[in-house]
C-alpha cells in the first residue's frame, strides 16, 4: 500500500508547486470557461456570417458578444486574468516558472476541447 501512496503523492506534487498567481489564474479561468467558450463560438459564427454576407445574423451575433463583454462580473474577472498574466510571464513573454505555464496550457487545451 505504501508504494501506491508514494506514487499518488508524486503525481499530485506538480499541482502544489504552482505559484499563487498561477493558482489564481487557473481558478479564474475555470470560472470564466463557459463565457470564453460562448465568445469563441460567437467569433466563429461572426466570421462565417461575414463571409456568407449575412448582415442580419452578424448584427445579432455582435449584439450578443457586446452583451457578454458588458457583464461587470466577467469584465472584472478578465481584467484580473490580464493582471495575473503579467505576473506569470516575464517581460519577454516567457513564463517565470515553467510549471505554471505547463498547468495553464493544459487547462486551456482541455477547455478548448470541452467547448467543441
Amino acid at each position: 500500500m505504501r508504494p501506491l501512496a508514494l506514487i499518488l503523492a508524486l503525481a499530485c506534487a506538480p499541482a502544489l508547486a504552482l505559484t499563487p498567481a498561477a493558482q489564481e489564474f487557473l481558478e479564474i479561468s475555470k470560472t470564466l470557461e463557459p463565457v470564453q467558450c460562448e465568445k469563441r463560438q460567437l467569433r466563429r459564427a461572426m466570421a462565417l456570417a461575414r463571409v456568407e454576407q449575412r448582415g442580419e445574423d452578424m448584427k445579432k451575433l455582435q449584439a450578443r458578444f457586446t452583451e457578454i463583454n458588458r457583464d461587470p462580473k466577467t469584465a472584472k474577472l478578465e481584467k484580473r486574468l490580464a493582471e495575473l498574466e503579467g505576473r506569470i510571464l516575464d517581460g519577454k513573454g516567457r513564463a517565470r516558472d515553467p510549471q505554471d505555464l505547463e498547468a495553464i496550457s493544459l487547462q486551456q487545451r482541455q477547455a478548448f476541447y470541452r467547448c467543441e
